[in-house]
């Protein structure tokens, strides 16, 4: 912490995030969605010191609180659109997980995958992200399943787990795509699967025809990707190839 006053504070970043998503379109809107993103947080400054992390290894999963970096720039607004509402219907933003809050703060919880040094830096590396690269951490902290699952809560208008996922389809092309990349990036197809099958496209998009032909990015691979026009519960992947 680099200084306190009656009105606000302000924070050191003690890491930053190593993750697959590279663009904001595409991130699962909720974590453990995903589960074969992987990434890795690198703590940096004082905050690199295994002293920081000893005994974090017994715990699953960790809360991360960060900053969302990627639309801290626009500001926050009183309404917002949730995307589980159909973005037809504006709700306090308080009452949202939208990222254009008064403060631009985020809460997940990651899988923790293991803990390790390399190249003389610090990683802890964690699984299920919903992370931008290069999202700063402004703090870590164990998850406690006791105490952090609450059996009889209630969520509103997400109390359930979203519709149904799509299909996943790869053309002949996407298929040889993979077997090229598949060695770099392990459970490649899963990861594309995982991600497409939670429809990242604006919410208003999910109830028009919609021929567009849409790009993706993910570690350093473009996935190109469209919605089969005679089953609209489908998407084909029509080609990955490096950025």
């Amino acid at each position: 912490m680099s200084a306190i006053n009656e009105d606000q504070i302000s924070f050191n970043f003690i890491g930053r995030v190593n993750s697959p998503y590279k663009e904001k379109f595409a991130i699962p809107r909720q974590p453990g969605l995903v589960s074969a993103a992987k990434g890795a947080i690198k703590l940096i400054n004082k905050a690199d010191n295994e002293e920081l992390v000893r005994g974090l290894e017994q715990f699953s999963h960790l809360w991360l609180l960060f900053i969302f970096h990627g639309t801290q720039q626009q500001g926050w607004k009183p309404l917002v659109r949730p995307p589980r509402l159909g973005g037809n219907k504006k709700l306090g933003v308080l009452a949202t997980r939208s990222t254009f809050r008064p403060n631009p703060i985020g809460m997940s919880v990651v899988k923790l995958e293991g803990i390790e040094f390399k190249n003389q830096q610090l990683l802890i590396n964690i699984s299920g992200l919903d992370l931008l690269d290069q999202t700063p951490i402004l703090d870590i902290k164990p998850y406690i399943p006791y105490s952090d699952s609450i059996d009889n809560a209630e969520a509103g208008f997400a109390q359930t787990e979203p519709a149904q996922p799509l299909n996943i389809t790869f053309s002949i092309q996407a298929r040889r795509d993979i077997s090229i990349y598949q060695s770099q990036y392990t459970d490649l197809s899963i990861f594309i699967e995982q991600v497409l099958s939670q429809d990242p496209r604006p919410a208003y998009k999910k109830k028009q025809i919609d021929e567009k032909i849409y790009g993706m990015s993910l570690y350093d691979l473009n996935i190109l990707w469209q919605i089969n026009q005679k089953n609209l519960s489908e998407i084909e992947v029509i080609s990955i190839t490096k950025l």
